[in-house]
């Protein structure tokens, strides 16, 4: 579109500006539009009728009034990509919000892009290890797939999330595996400015921050801004796949604001809500944007999205939305914070696509498998232990509930990124040693010891109980 094109603010409604153009021609959708004499405005073409364009305000709403001129640029929203943003904190424009001066590249991208085609799409059967017990032996992740952390407010999934950038791509040659060279991005997205600025600062501290990418578009930005901000975030993920050939891990925090500022936009719009109030274009806005975190032949794009469950309610359907378009579900259940057991995986109703023989191996899937078993077994038995105590159990009941609560107890674990709140030291346990470990729990050679001893340790080698 040519950058030519002239019109007029006709009237500003919160988010929205509707704007009318002079001539018959319009820009495109997702063009932007700024006022010629003022560059700071910025104005989304967002959809347009018969006579008006509207434009979601991108800038400070206090600058627009009616009847002022705007023209549009012949481009969509770009921002900075490649090696110098690594290790900086950026906003939805690409400008640096660190403190650190210009970021020194010339090259820029589209915060949007088409979908890859499917027969560039590579999937495997490679396994992606976290070094947290709970995950790599319950929910393992695989390479390039969609993993959601899933839970109400407070209980722990942005520690979590960190932890998993702290281990994937911090951890040195040995323990990191294959991924020890991945790059991570970080998208806030409608969540705390206190929590980016505490991440940037534990990043920095752990070292990890030079190869991580953060973009903060936080609460207190305007609802079309965090609608956004996800956006920008992958378009950098997209630009290390394919230009520079790496794997990419992406965090997105929080996956339910993303939801919740697309709603604000359309409630603003005045389109006709659907279920529970959200927009109806929900599944098309989650889709299209999930749709671009795939693994290609470059590299693999391997995403992990914080979900908020409002009032704890995982049947909202902004969550089940998001839920839908998930390979591994990590649900963090209130009820096991509250027994002290972290990371509070909530074991049934945590999911994962890979739990197959094929993905897992032999010893694994075995293992798995036996305890789940067990672990049924254990949720309906307690109900009798909260009510009659466990002396009323058979001795064989007995040994089976006590053997799950060893294996439960084990599956907790110190997180590098809690230290100074525990005063635990973290530590990282290869998948390999969890899975060796359980065996011997489930073996019952360890009958003889104390569930407690199990609590916050790393291997059973480490806490001497081997």
């Amino acid at each position: 579109m040519s950058s030519k094109l002239e019109g007029t603010i006709v009237s500003v409604k919160g988010q929205i500006a509707t704007v009318e153009m002079e001539g018959d021609l319009y820009p495109a959708l997702f063009e932007i539009l700024t006022n010629p004499e003022d560059p700071e405005v910025i104005l989304e073409v967002f959809s347009q009728s018969v006579s008006s364009l509207y434009c979601q305000i991108l800038s400070n709403p206090e600058k627009l009034f009616r009847g002022m001129k705007v023209t549009s640029t012949g481009s969509d929203l770009k921002v900075p990509v490649g090696q110098a943003v690594l290790g900086r904190v950026l906003d939805l424009f690409g400008n640096p919000r660190d403190g650190k001066g210009p970021i020194p590249t010339n090259i820029i991208t589209s915060i949007y892009s088409k979908v890859p085609s499917l027969n560039i799409i590579k999937s495997g059967f490679e396994l992606l290890e976290t070094g947290i017990k709970s995950i790599d032996f319950l929910t393992p992740i695989q390479r390039g797939s969609k993993v959601g952390v899933i839970g109400g407010a407070g209980v722990g999934k942005t520690i979590l999330l960190t932890e998993l950038i702290h281990n994937i791509t911090g951890l040195p040659a040995g323990k990191a595996g294959k991924s020890k060279n991945t790059i991570a991005i970080f998208a806030g997205v409608g969540e705390r400015t206190r929590e980016g600025h505490e991440l940037y600062q534990r990043l920095k501290a752990t070292e990890i921050l030079p190869k991580t990418v953060i973009v903060l578009g936080q609460m207190n930005e305007n609802a079309a801004v965090r609608f956004r901000v996800a956006q920008a975030a992958v378009a950098q993920a997209e630009y290390f796949r394919d230009n520079l050939k790496s794997d990419v891990l992406i965090f997105i925090d929080n996956m339910f604001r993303f939801v919740q500022a697309g709603a604000e936009v359309a409630t603003l719009m005045g389109t006709i809500p659907s279920e529970q109030a959200y927009q109806a274009t929900l599944q098309t806005e989650i889709a299209s944007f999930e749709d671009r975190l795939i693994p290609t032949q470059s590299g693999a794009i391997t995403s992990f999205q914080n979900v908020y469950v409002p009032a704890d309610e995982i049947t909202d359907a902004g969550v089940t939305s998001v839920i839908s378009m998930l390979d591994t579900s990590i649900v963090l259940s209130r009820s096991v914070a509250q027994k002290g057991l972290y990371p509070p995986v909530s074991m049934p109703e945590s999911s994962s696509a890979t739990l197959s023989k094929a993905f897992l191996g032999e010893t694994h899937f075995k293992n798995l498998t036996q305890f789940q078993q067990l672990l049924s077994n254990y949720t309906q038995t307690s109900h009798i232990v909260a009510i009659v105590g466990e002396g009323e159990l058979s001795a064989e009941n007995r040994i089976l509930y006590n053997r799950t609560k060893k294996i439960i107890n084990y599956l907790t674990q110190p997180m590098f990124m809690a230290e100074e709140q525990t005063g635990r030291k973290g530590v990282y346990v290869p998948k390999e040693t969890t899975v060796k470990d359980i065996e011997i729990i489930l073996s019952g050679s360890l009958d003889n010891i104390p569930s407690e001893k199990f609590m916050y340790i790393g291997s059973l080698n480490d806490a001497k109980i081997i």
